[in-house]
């Protein structure tokens, strides 16, 4: 779309369009960055010094080139100065983690909640949590001083109105409506974290931004992050941006139709992914908990038949469903978290295998197919890469505050985000 806006805007695009280019290829140079980016030499150094002084980058050891004259000093995302806070307030207990720029887990914190049926008071105990991180973070740790936190991304797991902050539906907690958003910044009144930037998405979605922004995959897009937990869910990014709908009820792919007159599901029809792939499930008559996760864990570890037959015949279904995001989305890669991975082999192997059937049928070769590497953590570290993707992609904020006009309220992001302050 076009780009129009004061200097201050064009600013922030070319400082942060510096920062993603370093992100994704570490150890370029000045020079180097002025020539792929299509800025002038003089330009990219005042970028660079601005962002060194802010603590976005930093410089290593000079690279021999054997060329005549000033050798290339390689530029990194600093990784000492600066920090991002993810929350995962999940369906049984909310999980908070402090990060760097690269994503690597500076702090980490597991709260268990008094009433998951109580919104508010899930929210808030993730809301102290992240104060408490925030609070450690501020205080100076040797020669490398306190870190500034950035900003604070929450994984939720239902669909989001990311411009309102609202979760409209979590049906494996009965939450309905939920202003998140509001709540939160009630809770970081008065703390460091009063006026940082805010966001929120679905758990799927933030899972896939982790994969995307956090271990050098950026370039495998399109991407899709397949979620199974109780329920099944995706999140998917094409062309560097979540694809999320129209009311954020994209990848709720837990509903998809994979077997016609298959087990009913929670939502009242028959064979949804859900109802044939989810733990939910695979417990059987028994109640989901922690406990019963558990429980379903260690009889597929004991190799116990009538459950191991159970899993493999959910795994098949799940190469179903992996057949049709890849028809749907044809990714580069599409990977698979969530706590079913617990499940091991039991599950992945007919997954695999059921695709590579389909893709042998077709004659093509199927997408990459591996495994989150970030195992509990993944939707708190996503929220962390939600925080660190949106704030460097100054258009996406624009757009979103555009959007939160619309329907009549203003988005939480200060305008100092949004490259629109100096």
């Amino acid at each position: 779309m076009p780009v129009t806006g004061d200097h201050q805007l064009l600013k922030q695009l070319n400082r942060m369009a510096l920062v993603r280019q370093v992100s994704t290829q570490p150890g370029l140079s000045r020079a180097s960055l002025a020539e792929v980016l299509g800025l002038t030499k003089s330009t990219v150094t005042m970028l660079v010094r601005d962002l060194m002084d802010e603590g976005w980058l930093s410089e290593s050891e000079l690279i021999a080139t054997g060329e005549v004259g000033r050798r290339a000093t390689p530029l990194h995302l600093d990784p000492d100065r600066l920090a991002l806070l993810g929350a995962e307030i999940g369906v049984d207990e909310a999980r908070v983690v402090a990060t760097n720029l690269l994503g690597e887990v500076l702090d980490t914190r597991v709260v268990a909640y008094d009433d998951a049926r109580d919104p508010a008071s899930c929210i808030k105990l993730a809301a102290a949590a992240l104060v408490r991180l925030a609070r450690r973070l501020g205080r100076a740790t040797g020669a490398l001083g306190a870190r500034r936190v950035l900003g604070i991304g929450v994984g939720l797991h239902g669909g989001v109105d990311e411009t309102l902050g609202v979760l409209r539906y979590a049906p494996h907690l009965g939450w309905r409506n939920v202003d998140v958003g509001t709540q939160m910044w009630s809770h970081f009144a008065g703390t460091p974290l009063e006026g940082l930037p805010l966001y929120m998405q679905n758990e799927a979605n933030v899972a896939a931004l982790a994969e995307f922004e956090f271990t050098g995959q950026s370039g495998t897009d399109p991407l899709v992050y397949l979620s199974i937990g109780y329920g099944v869910g995706a999140g998917v990014i094409v062309g560097d941006s979540l694809l999320t709908g129209l009311n954020g009820f994209a990848g709720e792919v837990g509903h998809a139709i994979l077997q016609a007159d298959g087990p009913v599901c929670s939502c009242g029809r028959r064979g949804c992914a859900d109802a044939l792939i989810g733990l939910g499930s695979l417990l059987g008559s028994e109640k989901p908990s922690p406990a019963a996760l558990e429980r379903l864990f260690e009889k597929v570890a004991q190799g116990q038949c009538q459950t191991c037959a159970a899993v493999t015949a959910a795994g098949g279904q799940l190469g179903v469903l992996l057949n049709n995001l890849w028809a749907a989305f044809d990714p580069m890669a599409i990977v698979i978290g969530g706590p079913a991975l617990r499940l091991g082999e039991t599950l992945i192997e007919p997954a695999r295998r059921v695709l590579g059937e389909y893709a042998d049928a077709a004659m093509l070769s199927a997408p990459a197919i591996r495994t989150s590497r970030f195992g509990a953590n993944a939707v708190a570290l996503g929220g962390a890469a939600l925080a660190r993707h949106r704030l460097t992609r100054p258009l996406d904020l624009q757009s979103l505050a555009r959007r939160a006009d619309k329907a009549g309220r203003q988005m939480r992001a200060p305008s100092s985000e949004l490259g629109l302050a100096c």
